[in-house]
């Protein structure tokens, strides 16, 4: 998380304690001397200078007479360090260190579940097809170029596929198929490369396809490591969720897309279509 997107947070915080207070009808002296505080510690607080411990939120809480909203606020605290990482702090030098993070959490997880609207997922791209994802993110975000430690690092991460300890669910909407962002030779190889997944024992790669009856449309893609977190990938930002709210409520939005997928010889014809049409031998 960056120091901008961790402040920015902060405040937001801050601003909700201040809003407590308020409602308990207290000015920042009041509260202060309710709470046997100095009246600077309530006034960084509110301002977002000083991150409150789980001990101020729960005397801030009764002392406005909502002890109902320290969960709340404990979970935005929470939040704080976990939940925004923004793209240009943590691709600062380049696109490597964010693969390797990649690699360390695929490391430790056993179900690896993820779902793509318009585009492979980075655990099933040929080297040739990472490099031109890589070669496009770093032109868009203007960051340093490291794209072959970085190709090789998303290689190095797909060695878990045949880890027999784990187990890897993907979830492609048809237009992941379609989507072309580099040349026709590199887009045939891809779709090969999904053909041939399709056969591991590790891994089980299902295809909406795009005339399929959907129970709810995926509006964007995302990834659940077992059951402890997802990641959802924005244009400025990653999400990292941790709670146990968000983790079930995208369980749910995986669980519904999955009854419109298709499977084993079925995937295998819907992608063996796209890449025949690319006229490629």
């Amino acid at each position: 998380m960056s120091g901008t997107d961790f402040q920015s947070g902060r405040e937001a915080l801050g601003a909700r304690l201040r809003e407590l207070r308020t409602e308990a009808g207290l000015s920042g002296k009041e509260l202060a001397q309710r709470l046997g505080w100095p009246a600077s510690k309530v006034s960084r607080l509110q301002t977002g200078k000083q991150t409150p411990s789980a001990g101020d939120l729960e005397a801030w809480a009764h002392a406005a007479g909502q002890p109902e909203v320290v969960a709340e606020l404990k979970a935005r605290v929470a939040g704080l360090e976990t939940t925004y990482r923004s793209w240009r702090r943590q691709l600062v030098a380049g696109h490597r260190a964010r693969q390797e993070q990649g690699i360390a959490e695929t490391a430790a997880t056993r179900l690896t579940r993820g779902v793509e609207v318009v585009r492979v997922p980075g655990l099933l791209q040929t080297p040739e097809y990472a490099r031109n994802v890589f070669e496009q993110n770093a032109e868009f975000r203007q960051t340093p170029r490291d794209v072959d430690a970085a190709v090789r690092a998303r290689v190095r991460r797909q060695e878990a596929l045949y880890d027999p300890d784990k187990t890897f669910h993907f979830l492609l909407y048809e237009p992941v198929l379609h989507t072309r962002t580099c040349s026709v030779p590199v887009q045939a190889a891809q779709l090969d490369r999904l053909m041939g997944v399709v056969g591991l024992d590790t891994v089980r790669l299902g295809i909406v396809p795009l005339g399929a009856r959907l129970r709810r449309a995926p509006s964007h893609g995302f990834w659940i490591y077992d059951r402890r977190l997802v990641i959802v990938e924005t244009v400025s930002t990653e999400m990292w969720l941790e709670d146990e709210a968000s983790v079930r409520l995208y369980e749910r939005s995986w669980e519904w897309l999955e009854q419109s997928a298709v499977y084993g010889e079925q995937a295998q014809r819907l992608i063996g279509r796209v890449r025949a049409a690319l006229g490629v031998v």
